[in-house]
């Protein structure tokens, strides 16, 4: 499952945490035939499900998992005799207990239910969807939501076969994880009945259906069937997707070498989602904005966003589908690899993306998340419906990935390749746990990859190397001391040591690389230069430079790669952040990297003067703060254009955009903020006149300074573009630029609106917490209408979003305000987003005092 970027879905969202999820292995499901019938109308569904299974010890019961669902006749078939079963409903384990009066004997037996459920609006299991004036049914059922679907044995480890059939409206088609095998009339009059070929071994969370008009594109890789499907109003923007999907899926099944194993591949995009994407068997779903594209007015970061996600899900069809982890706990091995192989497809097909410097900023992005105290490990004990859901995060996609980069880095790509075909045919069809994975990787690698991956998974937190280096007679040597790194200052961390493999880059030779297993280590270092911690920036820990090496690696940026460079910028960073150095030695760096040529690195040094903006620069500072942004920045934003030429390469539209929301947004640059705003009234009236990859933030920033009337034409253009998804996102999120506090109020209210879907309420909601401007009316109104917001979001997704933004506030009564709310609202399937949440906002007011006055230091001395 791929998490939304800018929505932290799939966590889920209850009253009270459920208890322990785990079925008795008594009974071990063999194969599920499921029967569906749909009503859109009344949002009902009848189902009818039939489990072959297997009795290893005698029992006058069998357990299975149901939620929201009504049961009628159940009949249990043993030895050839069939009894009637007595059902008990547990709601709050979501079981139900089919009792009959005889125990069931060891051996085979045959489960016949039959039930009726809700098709609910909570974006969970079987659920409704709307657009265009109709309904759809669609699933998605992971992590335990089959369940709400049809009666399951709804673990993981419990793999079986499944044939399914659906009778549903005559004008409707459904799609489902095998390919059709029949379509025919009836049963019931103004109804047809699809059956779909039987699936191989699966877990219950990759069952899909889904019911409507949907239209498909076709197309092939390697022989097997590819559709990309969508509303019939969307079937034009699917083009794009097609394309990527029949690329990835060739080079998968060549990487892996084990052909695609499910047959046929279809991919549909849904109208209302919780997720970014869903992996099911066969039948991958996706939100709409994440694989439909305008082959017209598309932008970059539009198109590589719908290949990644593509990639990822496509990559889950082996990651996750062909082996699955056996519990929870090892979700990892599902979405860490599917995230880790996910830049290769895009590496072969779309050089020009350098997705190498996609990786090397997910890499900060979970150093970002380790950097708390309120981390978890890699592998996490889950047992509740909470605890499973709250475990699909930065830990396990963009942590977990960057880890198994740095273990290829280690043994080899050729050998990793090697290591990864023969995990995954060892365990084909079949389930694994981590020990599984790095015991077969060690062995056919012939490295301590267990002892690596060990350190790495069962404890929390990433390693800082500090190194220093000293000169001899001209021989040259470091030291390198590891700790857990805490990035609040003043915050002492836990004694903890890793195995790390750490490669060392002088200006003398080739990296010098060695495992890091002490907590001081001396290491060789060549020439008598500063020494460049992370070679290739394949390393997954924190380094730690004296100030006088920073600038000394500053000054020879030229020799470092440019996801080296990122490294360096984002290891200051955080080194600043945690209070091992002041903000001077980080604004140093970020000027000496001003004329950096790479798209990636202006971006992160925008997104970290614009944090500095917001949350370090006291108000007598803010002048003269503002004006050093303009200063260093506003010329090269000057030689670039603004708007500038619809033509330009899509990297020189981007490093545009990013020099436009710094001197824009951080240095508050009034001209260009009036230049944006003419520039999206252009826009509105004329779509061609500017670059789609520069669109976006010429709205955001117009927004800022934007009146009651751009407002209003940036939300009338959400009904015009209900049909381009690309197009009404780059709206809808500008709604949150806007500065005046009469607008930002606005949009607070349209949240409450349908205006709003289901899906897009926490995006709305954590784009307006993350504004300066807007944070604390936005908080405000949030409290006060708190009920309101779980009552219309369920217990599904966009709560937990909301509670992620709240990290955006930044002071100490801000963390003790948060404390004392969700003390009297607790939400349990967000307890540990909530910690991580206050623990953030907690760090922020710490860095404010730590750092403050060293800014107005360096600003007086320029």
């Amino acid at each position: 499952m791929t998490r939304f970027w800018s929505v932290i879905a799939a966590i889920l969202l209850a009253a009270a945490p459920a208890g322990a999820q785990r079925l008795s292995d008594a009974v071990v499901p063999e194969h599920y035939t499921l029967w569906f019938a749909p009503d859109l109308a009344k949002e009902t569904f009848r189902g009818r499900t039939t489990i072959q299974a297997v009795v290893t010890e005698s029992t006058p019961a069998i357990t299975l998992h149901a939620a929201e669902i009504e049961f009628g006749d159940v009949r249990i078939t043993s030895g050839g005799r069939t009894q009637a079963a007595r059902v008990s409903v547990d709601p709050q384990a979501e079981t139900a207990t089919f009792t009959v009066p005889e125990p069931l004997a060891e051996g085979p037996v045959t489960i016949e239910i039959g039930y009726t459920g809700i098709l609910n609006d909570k974006l969970r299991g079987f659920y409704i969807s709307q657009a265009n004036g109709r309904k759809y049914a669609v699933t998605q059922m992971e992590a335990t939501d089959a369940r709400r679907a049809f009666p399951a044995f709804d673990e993981p480890a419990f793999k079986a076969t499944f044939d399914i059939s659906m009778m549903v409206d005559a004008g409707d088609t459904a799609i489902s994880n095998g390919r059709v095998v029949s379509d025919v009339p009836g049963p019931e009059p103004g109804r047809h009945t699809i059956t779909y070929a039987r699936t191989p071994k699966m877990s219950t969370y990759l069952v899909a259906m889904l019911v409507g008009d949907f239209t498909c594109r076709d197309g092939s890789a390697d022989g097997t069937a590819i559709r990309v499907c969508a509303t019939p109003d969307k079937q034009p923007l699917t083009a794009f997707a097609l394309e990527a999907a029949e690329h990835q899926l060739a080079f998968f099944n060549d990487y892996f070498g084990i052909p695609y194993p499910f047959g046929k591949l279809d991919i549909v995009a849904v109208p209302d989602f919780a997720a970014g994407a869903m992996e099911n068997a066969g039948a991958i779903t996706f939100r709409e904005r994440l694989l439909l594209v305008d082959p017209e007015h598309s932008s970059v970061n539009v198109r590589k966003s719908v290949a990644s996600v593509m990639a990822h899900e496509i990559a889950h069809q082996w990651f996750g589908n062909l082996v699955t982890m056996k519990w929870w706990d090892d979700i990892w091995l599902n979405e860490g690899f599917a995230s880790w192989i996910t830049s290769k497809p895009l590496a072969a097909w779309r050089p020009e993306w350098k997705v190498e410097l996609d990786d090397a900023r997910d890499t900060q992005a979970a150093l970002a998340t380790d950097a708390l105290l309120s981390t978890r490990a890699i592998r996490t004990r889950v047992e509740t419906n909470e605890q499973i859901n709250e475990v699909f995060d930065a830990i396990a996609y963009e942590k977990t990935s960057a880890v198994l980069r740095m273990i290829e880095a280690y043994v080899g790509a050729d050998a990793f390749r090697q290591a990864i075909g023969s995990y995954l045919k060892k365990f084909s069809y079949a389930n694994a746990a981590g020990e599984d994975f790095w015991a077969e990787v060690a062995r056919v690698t012939g490295r301590p990859v267990d002892r690596i991956l060990r350190s790495y998974v069962e404890q929390p937190g990433a390693p800082v190397l500090t190194v220093r280096t000293s000169c001899s007679g001209g021989a040259a040597g470091i030291t390198v001391t590891q700790s857990r790194f805490v990035g609040t200052p003043g915050v002492a961390p836990p004694p903890q040591t890793w195995t790390v493999p750490a490669c060392f880059k002088t200006a003398d030779g080739p990296p010098r690389c060695e495992l890091i297993a002490a907590s001081e280590q001396r290491a060789a270092a060549g020439a008598c230069t500063a020494v460049f911690a992370n070679a290739d920036a394949r390393g997954y820990y924190f380094s730690e430079y004296s100030p006088a090496d920073v600038r000394s690696l500053a000054a020879n940026a030229p020799a470092l790669s440019p996801v080296e460079r990122l490294s360096l910028l984002g290891d200051e960073w955080w080194m600043m952040r945690g209070g091992r150095h002041g903000i001077d030695a980080f604004l140093d760096l970020a000027a000496a990297l001003t004329s950096d040529d790479t798209t990636a690195i202006v971006e992160s040094i925008a997104e970290r003067l614009t944090m500095v903006a917001g949350n370090v620069v006291d108000a007598g500072q803010r002048a003269a703060y503002e004006r050093w942004i303009r200063d260093r920045f506003g010329p090269a934003l000057a030689a670039a254009g603004l708007p500038g030429n619809v033509d330009d390469a899509d990297d020189r539209l981007l490093r545009r955009a990013a020099l436009l929301r710094l001197v824009g947004v951080a240095g508050n640059d009034q001209g260009v903020q009036q230049q944006a705003r003419a520039a999206a009234e252009r826009y509105i009236e004329d779509p061609a006149s500017l670059a789609p990859s520069l669109a976006p933030t010429i709205l955001q920033v117009g927004a800022i300074a934007g009146d009651r009337q751009l407002y209003d034409r940036y939300v009338a253009q959400l009904a015009r573009l209900s049909a381009q998804p690309e197009e009404y996102y780059r709206y809808f999120t500008a709604l949150t630029w806007f500065r005046d506090p009469a607008l930002v109020q606005a949009t607070l209210d349209l949240s409450l609106t349908p205006v709003a879907r289901t899906q897009d309420i926490g995006t709305l909601l954590a784009g307006l917490l993350a504004r300066p401007w807007a944070r604390e009316a936005a908080w405000t109104f949030i409290k006060a209408r708190w009920q309101g917001y779980v009552d219309r979001l369920g217990e599904f997704q966009g709560i937990p979003q909301v509670i992620s933004g709240l990290g955006s506030l930044c002071s100490a009564p801000a963390a003790a305000d948060l404390r004392a709310f969700f003390a009297r609202n607790p939400v349990p399937a967000a307890e540990s987003g909530l910690r991580r949440t206050i623990e953030r906002v907690e760090s922020c007011a710490a860095l404010d005092q730590q750092q403050s006055p060293a800014l107005g230091a360096w600003l007086a001395a320029r």
